[in-house]
């Protein structure tokens, strides 16, 4: 039988109980205030998809692996019977990223990256806590420039990149890097579910 807190903890789960209602209310007012713009975002993705792109992801740190769990979640669908689409994350790829950091382009690796890989057809997702890290916006800014669907996910106020031209950018704002990042995985699962709901309804990608 579960033996009740000591009463010296108390403070400990009220600490706990306020962390768990951040983490649901962040993700609550976003979707809400987000679901019509998601909507859109997977049909545009979709629609690339459908012409062959592919899907390119970066981001910095713990938003790097973010990058990487979005791409094999495209690459790998863990539900049975939905296709396998293309899907890369950047960060993947150390050998390269740390060569050219080296050879002198130490905010630029995302954008030469895509320099060599993007294609017109293709996505570009990038991933940033605060919207102020400059190789997420100089990719960004150089998929946009060769035609690729763009989308950021942001935390805080979304910084920089917000304020760029980009197709869609998804902002959630919280202080909290944690809660930011909990959203930003819920939203790219939002993200792939869709597109493979447009994908069921085929008619739909050719408009």
């Amino acid at each position: 039988m579960t033996q009740a807190m000591p009463q010296k903890h108390v403070d400990l789960r009220t600490l706990v109980e306020a962390r768990f209602a951040q983490s649901t209310s962040v993700p609550e007012t976003f979707f809400a205030a987000q679901a019509p713009h998601i909507a859109e975002a997977c049909w545009a993705m979709a629609r690339r998809f459908h012409q062959q792109g592919r899907l390119i992801a970066f981001g910095n740190g713990a938003w790097a692996t973010d990058a990487q769990h979005i791409s094999v979640e495209f690459v790998h669908p863990v539900i049975v019977g939905k296709r396998a689409l293309p899907a890369m994350a950047l960060t993947n790829d150390s050998a390269t990223i740390s060569g050219l950091m080296a050879g002198g382009a130490p905010t630029m690796p995302f954008a030469r990256q895509l320099q060599a890989l993007a294609r017109p057809q293709d996505i570009a997702v990038g991933y940033s806590v605060d919207g102020q890290d400059a190789n997420v916006l100089a990719g960004l800014a150089l998929a946009r420039q060769r035609g690729l669907l763009t989308l950021a996910l942001l935390g805080r106020d979304g910084g920089e990149i917000a304020r760029s031209d980009l197709d869609f950018c998804f902002v959630v704002q919280a202080e909290d890097p944690l809660v930011i990042q909990e959203t930003h995985e819920t939203l790219y699962h939002v993200l792939w579910e869709l597109v493979h709901v447009f994908f069921e309804h085929e008619g739909l990608l050719s408009q």
